[in-house]
């Protein structure tokens, strides 16, 4: 007996219907998520417990072929400094929570000066201790989940976060351990919107919370990405305000 087209396509329909259904019933929500990204790093409590955390290690550049002394220091709630050494001269890049500064004796220029505010952008988001989904809400940021998308081999959760000052960071969760693996920041700095991808690995706990000890970044697409391999990890360590802040003039 032949079974008529119409009844072919409708059954059809029907089990494509369903499917459909079944993968948006299953789709996690952007809470529950987040939700599973803060158990994943230790928890709220051990979270908020974390008030300062200070990771040192190692920078390289061009391709590896060039390394310096690298270390870290955050503190809650919004501060960061970080330095990088070679052959006597350091790096400084701080932010305080209100305004962003920097040393950089590469280019001869061995004297503190105050960043922009474009270019202290990345500084903000360094400053966070939790990253950019836990408390989203607080830090007027807006939340979107995306569905899944393919990183490196992982089909990964893809999270739209749009901060408060417009910039927005695609942020991919690990699928099986909801731990961020990589992040795309898009910016606008100096009127050009500029794409910086970020790939985070080798976790480690520091202070109860689990802390990337593996840090490759750089433009989207760029092949010249700098890495920080993060050798120790401190939990909340001794940090004074004064050095995230704008060093004073010298007495004369």
């Amino acid at each position: 007996m032949k079974i008529p087209h119409t009844l072919i396509l409708l059954a059809c329909s029907g089990i494509i219907a369903r499917a459909v259904y079944a993968q948006e019933k299953q789709a996690p929500t952007v809470d529950q998520l987040v939700a599973k990204n803060v158990e994943a790093k230790g928890g709220a409590d051990a979270l908020q417990s974390l008030r300062s955390v200070q990771l040192t290690g190692k920078l390289l550049v061009n391709q590896g072929q060039f390394e310096m002394a690298y270390s870290q220091t955050k503190k809650r709630p919004g501060a960061v400094r970080t330095e990088a050494t070679v052959q006597g001269l350091t790096m400084v890049q701080a932010y305080d929570g209100q305004e962003g500064w920097k040393i950089s004796p590469f280019g001869g220029r061995k004297d503190p000066e105050k960043m922009s505010g474009d270019d202290t952008k990345g500084l903000i988001e360094d400053a966070e201790v939790d990253g950019p989904l836990v408390d989203w809400q607080a830090k007027g940021s807006t939340v979107e989940y995306l569905g899944t998308e393919d990183v490196d081999g992982t089909e990964a959760h893809k999270l739209k976060v749009t901060r408060k000052n417009g910039d927005v960071s695609y942020v991919y969760l690990d699928p099986e351990h909801f731990l961020e693996i990589r992040v795309l920041t898009q910016r606008v700095l100096r009127g050009a919107q500029v794409e910086e991808e970020t790939d985070l690995g080798d976790y480690e706990k520091v202070g109860g919370v689990f802390v990337p000890f593996s840090i490759e970044s750089g433009s989207k697409g760029s092949s010249d990405k700098q890495k920080i391999i993060i050798e120790k990890g401190e939990a909340n360590v001794p940090a004074d305000e004064s050095m995230f802040q704008f060093p004073a003039a010298p007495s004369k």
